[in-house]
């Protein structure tokens, strides 16, 4: 099955990048190109139309993710696995909007990466436990939420967490201060924040990759 698969790795870690493949060439994977940053990635990946693309989260000039994005505007068929240090929600969000395949921590063994491989080659999504306990423990709850917010909550959840104070977004949306603290605080009982002052500016940070979809 692994000679059938031709893989694409990227990583901007040198060192890493070699211990990568050498570990890949020991499974009879065929590497059929590798880059050290974004943009060298995705111009090869729209040459070579590899099976799959392993790529590293962060890297010059584009990331991972951004690579992803912009071949699956052109519609090809490369499955891809991001390998990376990342476990915040924020990547993870990021990652599960995409709908990548596969996403594996870096220090797990490499077997994990070969049963991600084979998985997903058979069009199977293959994750890390952390990726799948971020988005059970930590991300569904609060999209869940986030879903009991109204139109209006949302729109003012926006402008939170853009900076506006209460006054400036009363004037934004023409309409009260205290209309809009009245707002705040259904948002804050929705949330399940504790009352004090910051708790929403504090959320809004923790959770910004959330509300891009508002």
């Amino acid at each position: 099955m692994s000679n059938s698969i031709t893989l694409f790795v990227a990583d901007d870690h040198p060192m890493l990048l070699k211990g990568l493949l050498d570990e890949l060439k020991t499974y009879n994977y065929k590497v059929v190109g590798t880059a050290v940053n974004g943009a060298s990635a995705l111009e090869q990946i729209m040459a070579l139309d590899p099976s799959i693309a392993i790529l590293d989260m962060e890297m010059p000039m584009l990331t991972g993710l951004e690579v992803i994005q912009k071949v699956k505007e052109r519609q090809m068929e490369t499955k891809f696995i991001i390998l990376t240090s990342y476990k915040e929600k924020g990547f993870i969000h990021k990652a599960k909007l995409l709908n990548i395949m596969g996403y594996i921590i870096k220090d797990e063994p490499f077997k994990e990466l070969h049963h991600c491989i084979q998985s997903v080659s058979k069009g199977v999504p293959y994750f890390s436990a952390v990726f799948n306990e971020v988005i059970d423990n930590e991300i569904t709850p609060e999209l869940q939420k986030i879903k009991l917010l109204s139109p209006s909550e949302r729109t003012i959840l926006r402008l939170v967490a853009q900076g506006n104070s209460s006054k400036e977004i009363g004037e934004l949306l023409s309409i009260s201060s205290r209309t809009v603290e009245k707002h705040r605080s259904n948002i804050i009982a929705k949330l399940d924040l504790s009352p004090e002052t910051d708790a929403l500016v504090i959320w809004t940070k923790e959770y910004k990759e959330f509300l891009s979809n508002l």
